[in-house]
């Protein structure tokens, strides 16, 4: 098990203490931490106080974002399989156990698991796979396994990738395109933090579209393939039609109605606004970053 951690000491503790509470023996896994430059006190408050029940392996680097926090955990990885997950995430207690047994019936292979979007980890609902779990993504490292010699081989983690997005969807095109299948285990659950964003964080919303922006840009550049314009958005009438929806003075209007505070404005109708405010913004970006790449 590996995953990478920066600013979640909120969270992080029940993370950890889910895996230390797996239904497999601690002899039979280990899990490598990688705290990415953590300021907020992640380290000190939470990792060092640790009482792990399995191999634990910290590791500690300056920021240097999550391709190069991934790779510094593979480097480290012992195991035959290497599992991914993010520091939001609450593994059930089958969880590894699941991609496990996925592994057996399917060699050589990935094994992606069913995500359940819960806004707090202290009233969980029943862990069942639903049509609402279903990710088409082929390597998506919220909950995803594979072996980690067939990782090696397709060069782990693109380390230019050092803003928000893309480089695990960047490793399973690779893992594809040497012809390592996908498989669904629905039995593999975790449970992702999603809680609905506070007026506070409309603005972090944006700035994230912004960079993913970037990123998808620097994946298409990488990858130019109907899979990547597909999953990034990056298809011509959709970028074409942004930019006459800005125009028209679209997201604008957006964005005076998220930040509508004079309690006329329901907080959902702003949350909505805010999501397509911030979708407007990564187009937005998107378009500049493509007229400054073309010297305009």
């Amino acid at each position: 098990m590996q995953l990478c951690t920066y600013n979640r000491r909120a969270l992080l503790g029940k993370v950890m203490q889910a895996l230390f509470a797996q239904d497999l023996d601690a002899s039979d896994y280990e899990i490598v931490l990688v705290d990415d430059g953590s300021t907020d006190g992640t380290y000190e408050e939470v990792i060092a106080d640790l009482r792990p029940s399995c191999a634990l392996t910290v590791v500690r680097q300056r920021n240097a974002g999550l391709a190069a926090g991934r790779n510094a955990g593979i480097a480290r990885a012992r195991g035959e399989l290497i599992m991914f997950m993010d520091d939001d995430v609450l593994a059930t207690p089958e969880l590894l156990a699941a991609h496990i047994r996925c592994h057996r019936a399917h060699a050589r292979a990935i094994c992606r698991g069913g995500v359940i979007n819960v806004e707090s980890f202290d009233e969980l609902p029943r862990a069942r796979y639903t049509w609402r779990n279903y990710s088409g993504a082929y390597f998506w490292t919220t909950n995803v396994s594979v072996p980690l010699a067939l990782l090696k081989d397709a060069g782990g983690f693109d380390e230019r990738f050092r803003e928000y997005g893309w480089e695990d969807l960047d490793v399973g095109l690779r893992l594809r395109h040497l012809g390592v299948p996908s498989f669904l285990a629905r039995d593999a659950l975790v449970f992702h933090y999603k809680p609905a964003p506070q007026p506070s964080a409309f603005s972090g919303m944006a700035r994230q579209a912004r960079a993913q922006a970037r990123t998808a840009l620097q994946f298409i550049e990488k990858h130019p393939h109907w899979r990547v314009a597909l999953a990034t958005g990056q298809l011509e009438p959709l970028v074409w039609w942004s930019g006459v929806a800005s125009a028209l003075g679209w997201p604008r209007m957006l964005e005076r109605l998220a930040g509508r505070e004079d309690g006329n404005v329901p907080i959902g109708v702003r949350r909505w606004a805010a999501a397509r405010f911030a979708r407007a913004e990564y187009y937005r970006e998107l378009r500049s970053a493509r007229s400054r790449a073309r010297g305009g």
